[in-house]
């Protein structure tokens, strides 16, 4: 698993890295570069920020050529032009803060809308493959680092530019000969560029990949604490914690020696260039004359030089990162598809559905979860969905909404394909209580009444008739009252009755009920039984169940086995041929979980 993990992201690396990065950078375009105006402003900012920089040993060579020698220079022009000099570059600089900041969170505030919008529009598989730590990963975190690293990277790459242009303009001006000693930087600055850039881009891909599988066990290990305390799995787990960040900080330090690398060499040749200069400054101030201000100004303009130098040397380390990590996101948006929609609108189904020759194979390895399944159900029938643990009965259901797409045959709602249905329309005809039941870090009554406008008085009715009446009552801010993450404040039974509440809100057409009563106390189940039995009435229903009291009252029981109905009937009739379903009535169907 493991290997295929690594070997995907490099491959994407290797297809990444050779795309031009002009192309690269025009994917980035509608996020980060539509603002023209204000890039303008940063740049302009920037570019007068840098232009100060020859100023300040020009200032230098000023005073030491002219300020000691009396009546040449007035002393307020000293400290006036230096004041001067940072005034300026104080509100340049905070002008392109300022105007960064802006374009930053504008664009990324489309970009994560995008991704967050790809995630509730998104083929289901797509949660099979990733992990919600990974996808949580990618849309907060990895396109915000990664846009500020490129956003400054950007800015830093003008103002180093600029300012580069500015001092070494200013070293031609004082002595061309001694400049180009200066020049002998250049291409070992460009070799080092092109050799590490490579070597860095596909650290970083290798980087992420590692921080999304240890996020990925971390998360593993917090929803399934109490049965790797159960079975004290917890030296086991903590190896593969171990293993991973081993392979982390193994690839933090290789990523930190490339990175590194660049600076040494730059200013080795740096050091290399300035030894030079001042032999052949000492050699020519025995022959031309050279003033102490002008020797100073070039050594301290050469000094200058050096800073902007070893910052554009190491620019390509964040635009690799930065690149590297929204293209994360760009892969989420660009090869994640989307679900298909149809056309068909209805304002409220009736509830007949046609199952022909349905078959599921979520693997060629593995066998048929449905296998050419054919079952008619009319408006307003109950049917109870029974069999052994993967016996297909979830996987049925859950065609419906189309959560699961069939291989095979299909399935008809109102005499329509479902897949001709408009998806959100299709799903509005649905209501499900699950024996998974997840609930939002939002308030009671906003759990109860999910996507659809709050009524207060709506939300107590079904809270009533879910038996949740007296509970929510007796909290501070009643329906009003957070319920945290994934209602955790709130019992097993108590979650699974807000989710029959939520189900009656919505009053859907068509019922699924998935072991909806599983988690409840016999008490509670009584309660509830008789607000489900309501809910059902002139609803079609589909119930898996593993109790008597909802399965005994179905219209119909069908009896699945290894993807098959093997069964068909009402209890009375099942009971009486003495069949599959009889088998499982006598082990104790109303009190196991064979269903």
């Amino acid at each position: 698993m493991t290997d295929q993990l690594s070997s995907e992201p490099a491959s994407k690396a290797k297809f990444s890295h050779q795309q031009s990065l002009f192309k690269r950078f025009k994917r980035l375009s509608p996020y980060f570069f539509t603002q023209k105006g204000a890039w303008a402003l940063a740049i302009l900012a920037t570019a007068i920020a840098a232009a100060t920089e020859p100023l300040i040993p020009a200032a230098f060579k000023l005073l030491l050529d002219r300020g000691f020698q009396k009546g040449s220079l007035e002393i307020w022009q000293v400290p006036a032009t230096i004041l001067t000099i940072f005034a300026i570059r104080g509100v340049a600089g905070y002008v392109t803060e300022l105007v960064l900041t802006n374009i930053t969170a504008s664009g990324l505030q489309q970009l994560r809308r995008q991704m967050f919008d790809k995630l509730l529009t998104a083929k289901l598989d797509l949660f099979k493959n990733q992990s919600g730590s990974e996808l949580a990963n990618t849309v907060v975190y990895e396109v915000q680092n990664g846009s500020m690293l490129l956003v400054n990277s950007i800015i830093s790459f003008v103002r180093d530019s600029v300012t580069l242009i500015a001092l070494v303009g200013y070293l031609l001006y004082l002595n061309w000969k001694l400049t180009l000693v200066v020049a002998i930087i250049f291409p070992g600055v460009a070799l080092v560029m092109v050799v590490l850039t490579k070597r860095l881009y596909k650290l970083s891909k290798s980087s992420q990949v590692a921080t999304d599988e240890l996020a990925y066990v971390v998360e593993e290990n917090v929803l399934a604490h109490r049965d790797v305390r159960l079975h004290h799995a917890q030296e086991q787990q903590a190896e593969r914690f171990s293993h991973i960040s081993q392979r982390l900080k193994s690839l933090s330090i290789k990523t930190t020696s490339a990175s590194a690398a660049m600076k040494p060499a730059t200013q080795m040749m740096a050091a290399i260039a300035l030894s030079a200069v001042i032999s052949i400054a000492l050699f020519q101030s025995n022959t031309s004359g050279t003033t102490v201000g002008a020797f100073t100004s070039f050594v301290m303009t050469m000094l200058l030089v050096v800073a902007p130098i070893k910052h554009l040397s190491e620019i390509a380390n964040p635009i690799t990162r930065g690149l590297a990590a929204i293209e994360r996101g760009f892969d989420l948006l660009d090869q994640t598809p989307s679900e298909t929609y149809g056309s068909f609108n209805s304002n409220r189904s009736t509830g007949h559905i046609e199952i022909k020759d349905v078959t599921v194979q979520f693997s060629p390895n593995l066998e048929p979860a449905v296998k050419q399944l054919s079952l008619t159900i009319q408006p307003g029938e109950t049917i109870a969905l029974v069999g052994a643990s993967g016996s297909g009965k979830t996987t049925l259901v859950n065609l419906l909404p189309r959560f699961i797409q069939s291989n095979s045959g299909s399935i008809e709602l109102d005499n329509v394909d479902i897949k001709d249905w408009d998806l959100d329309n299709l799903r509005q005809q649905f209501a499900m209580v699950s024996q998974h039941v997840y609930m939002l870090n939002a308030s009671l009554a906003h759990n109860v009444a999910l996507g659809q406008k709050i009524d207060q008085d709506k939300v107590w009715e079904c809270l009533k008739a879910a038996n949740l009446e007296d509970f929510v009552s007796e909290l501070p801010l009643g329906i009003h009252t957070l319920v945290g993450h994934n209602a955790n404040q709130l019992s097993g039974g108590q979650r699974q009755r807000l989710a029959i509440a939520r189900a009656l809100y919505k009053n859907a057409p068509i019922l699924i009920l998935d072991e909806a009563t599983s988690a409840l106390d016999t008490q509670s189940e009584r309660a509830v039984q008789s607000a489900l039995t309501v809910l059902m009435k002139n609803r079609t229903s589909l119930v898996i169940a593993h109790r008597l009291s909802t399965v005994e009252h179905a219209d119909r029981i069908v009896v699945m086995e290894a993807g098959s109905i093997i069964e068909i009937g009402s209890h009375a009739e099942l009971i009486t041929q003495n069949g599959a379903y009889a088998k499982l009535y006598r082990l104790g169907l109303g009190e196991s979980h064979a269903a």
